[in-house]
């Protein structure tokens, strides 16, 4: 089988962008496992329509957005499997704690918002998309992404012990 210069294009794409686009899956998923299959499921949307994708340099907007879709439709058939509850679990803070330490924090504090506060916040701060573009990407206003975002880094403020800041 002779491969095509679409096709190792495309395979070069994979291998150059796929570790980066394997953290943005993560935080859009917060576990590992779920990651990697949302990134596979968007890397064959993207395979698939590879002859259309006139601008190279758009791919991993493209994939980006593939990956949000098919979250937010995994979203919609999924069932409430999580119930609210009053008492959250406390997070022991260590006053000596090395930069790897406080990030795994952040990515346990961010893996138990729920997954519309966490795809804003990943695309707003990770992706660092403009409040527009995280409304467009993940179909909601401007305002309801500015309010989302707002609820989020308060609930994680308060997750990982950060005063808020003062109130002009």
């Amino acid at each position: 089988m002779q491969i095509t210069t679409e096709e190792e294009e495309f395979r070069e794409y994979v291998v150059t962008r796929g570790p980066a686009l394997l953290r943005a899956a993560h935080q859009l998923t917060g576990h590992p496992l779920d990651a990697e299959d949302l990134l596979q499921n968007a890397l064959t949307r993207t395979y698939l329509a590879w002859d259309r994708i006139a601008d190279r340099r758009a791919l991993d907007g493209y994939v980006r957005r593939a990956m949000v879709n098919i979250n937010i439709s995994q979203w919609r058939r999924r069932k409430l499997e999580e119930y609210p509850s009053d008492e959250l679990p406390e997070v022991p803070c260590e006053p000596s704690e090395t930069y790897g330490e406080v990030h795994e924090r952040l990515e346990r504090a961010l893996s138990r918002l729920p997954e519309r506060m966490r795809a804003a916040v990943v695309l707003r701060y990770y992706e660092d998309m403009t409040e527009p573009e995280v409304a467009s990407t993940l179909g909601i206003s401007v305002g309801t992404v500015k309010s989302t975002v707002s609820r989020a880094m308060a609930k994680l403020r308060s997750e990982l012990g950060i005063p808020a800041p003062p109130q002009p």
